[in-house]
């Protein structure tokens, strides 16, 4: 089978657009405006956007794809690019492919189109961004851009102005006018409408604009967090400004402390004193609270730390996405810790995976990670209403005891009840030195044995029902990924479908435990299995292999960051194999 004709095979009608420019030239806010328009339009949408280190002044990229189905990832190339300038455009053109049938606006202020652009045969029409945006007072070449890409989409102007506002809510009527100004001339350019472009089905529906950081905000919200503890970090730190203002209207607070380290002890008091707490990072911020959660895992003190990943090592690649922080989540706490570990799907999905993993957090008194990255927490999506689901998982509290208090009993599922302070005759001893069931420090053989095996059956014992992952398809070739990967997988998998081949996925949401039977169970049957993820060590391959659940001839597509995983280039691997 041509490797061609499965890439181009299944693609789900969309259209795919870049906006770039210096940090501060109004890059990202226009790809704010046209996400906001294409929701009044009638489509689903995706928006991520790449910028450098240096924010201002440096380089900025918003990059879109829209269409009538949910988009879960970037496609593998971009119907029409526009440049309000190209400062420093070269370090990361390779996130903005472009072909022959391309096209790209230029502002013939902004100098020649970078050679890097031209020599995929892009069409280049140049339009007067700056030039026309000076004919109105207050006026942004931004705005201008924005008419003309609406235009070459189709949208109605009433669409348009309505993600104007909505955007720009906040700026004043001056600058809102001004804006509707440049946009009626960026719309008169007679910009043709890309071949893509399609009025969609209109239905009176109710859809969100959220980022997958918001959404991991409302999850927690959901779950029942009432205190957060946090240190700003990049990409995380959008989780704590959403959360700040809205934990307040339910009782709740939000603490900025002045480390990781703090932090995290700070969510462990919290959640001991019965409040629900979480902590949100990124991998630094990860690997200086692992011995507070080491802390949490021993005195069975539930928290749940969100991890929106990051390239790395060390600082790495602040801005750009990568899932590496695979190994440090599931192995690394000290001793034998065990925990759990949950990575949402898409950005729709990281409502439910923050929920669901508070929530068992809470239910199994353990630490939960939750691992996100930046490519889910700072790119907004068009989607569906997350449902809000009734879990039905909550903490044991103790009431008050007749007799001796015995925090760590070893009960039937090994869930014992958890007094809070306060609870008459329910004082115990919360700590990280091994201790036998009333909670007093103990170094015998027999208690230290007996309490591993207590933290590790109540999690490996319980029955996380069908949510630790998203299956479809029965072919004999399994996709096996997790995280944000799965949607590059899921489109793939359709070209594949398409073109002939029998295909099936599974998406993992939860990563430790392994629910190693089910995984089995899913793959029976697979003639060849893939693992694909987003890093250079093939994480969970390896963590897969160790546990035994893949066969000898599985391969390994392990693609890092920072370029995003594209379908084509799952699509490529498999019939190139093939």
């Amino acid at each position: 089978m041509p490797g061609s004709e499965a890439s181009s095979a299944a693609r789900n009608d969309s259209i795919s657009l870049a906006v770039t420019g210096s940090g501060g030239s109004g890059a990202v806010t226009t790809g704010l405006i046209m996400l906001q328009a294409a929701a009044r339009a009638g489509y689903f949408g995706m928006m991520a956007r790449s910028a450098g280190p240096q924010i201002r002044g440096g380089e900025s990229a918003a990059m879109l794809r829209l269409g009538p189905a949910p988009q879960n990832c970037m496609d593998d190339r971009f119907d029409l690019l526009v440049g309000l300038d190209w400062l420093n455009v070269g370090r990361f053109v390779d996130e903005i492919p472009l072909d022959r049938d391309s096209l790209v606006l230029a502002d013939p202020a902004a100098g020649v189109v970078p050679a890097k652009l031209t020599q995929s045969g892009a069409r280049v029409r140049e339009v007067a961004f700056r030039e026309l945006a000076a004919s109105v007072a207050d006026g942004r070449p931004n705005m201008v851009a924005l008419g003309a890409l609406a235009a070459a989409c189709g949208f109605p102007q009433e669409a348009l102005q309505a993600g104007l506002n909505a955007v720009l809510s906040s700026k004043g009527e001056k600058v809102r006018e001004a804006s509707l100004q440049c946009l009626a001339l960026g719309f008169a350019q007679g910009i043709e409408m890309l071949p893509a472009a399609a009025d969609p089905a209109r239905h009176p529906v109710a859809r969100w604009n959220i980022s997958g950081n918001e959404a991991c905000g409302l999850g927690a919200l959901r779950a029942g967090i009432r205190f957060v503890a946090a240190y700003p970090i990049t990409p995380a730190s959008e989780i704590l400004e959403w959360l700040a203002p809205r934990l307040e209207q339910v009782s709740g607070s939000l603490l900025q402390a002045e480390d990781e380290l703090a932090s995290v002890n700070m969510i462990i008091g919290a959640s001991f004193g019965g409040v629900p707490a979480l902590t949100a990072t990124s991998g630094p911020g990860l690997s200086l609270m692992t011995e507070g959660l080491g802390l949490a895992v021993a005195s069975e003190t539930p928290v749940t730390v969100v991890n929106v990943m990051r390239g790395g090592p060390s600082t790495g690649i602040p801005t750009k996405s990568e899932q590496a922080d695979l190994n440090i989540a599931l192995y690394g706490l000290h001793g034998d810790a065990p925990h759990l570990v949950l990575a949402p799907l898409n950005i729709g999905d990281c409502v439910f995976t923050t929920q669901w993993a508070v929530q068992l957090a809470e239910h199994l008194q353990t630490v939960a990670v939750v691992l996100s990255d930046q490519s889910l927490g700072q790119s907004r999506a068009i989607v569906a209403t997350p449902p809000n689901l009734e879990l039905a998982l909550a903490r044991r509290t103790a009431a008050a005891p007749e007799d001796t208090y015995y925090r760590y009993a070893l009960v039937a599922d090994d869930v014992s009840p958890m007094a809070v302070p306060g609870t008459p005759q329910g004082m115990y001893t919360a700590e990280g030195l091994e201790h036998n069931d009333r909670g007093t420090p103990s170094s015998r053989a027999s208690d230290h044995i007996a309490q591993l095996d207590k933290r590790r059956r109540k999690i490996t014992a319980f029955d996380f029902g069908a949510h630790w992952a998203e299956q479809s398809g029965d072919g004999d070739i399994a996709l096996l990924t997790w995280g944000s990967s799965s949607g590059a997988v899921q489109e793939a998998a359709a070209r594949l479908e398409s073109a002939g081949l029998s295909v099936r996925v599974v998406a993992l949401r939860l990563l430790m435990p392994l629910p190693r039977d089910a995984l089995v169970k899913a793959l029976a049957g697979c003639k060849r299995i893939w693992v694909i993820e987003q890093n250079h060590g093939c994480q969970l391959f390896h963590y897969l292999k160790s546990l035994g659940v893949l066969p000898d001839g599985a391969r390994s597509l392990a693609h890092p960051g920072p370029l995003p995983l594209r379908p084509g280039n799952i699509v490529a691997a498999l019939t190139e194999e093939a």
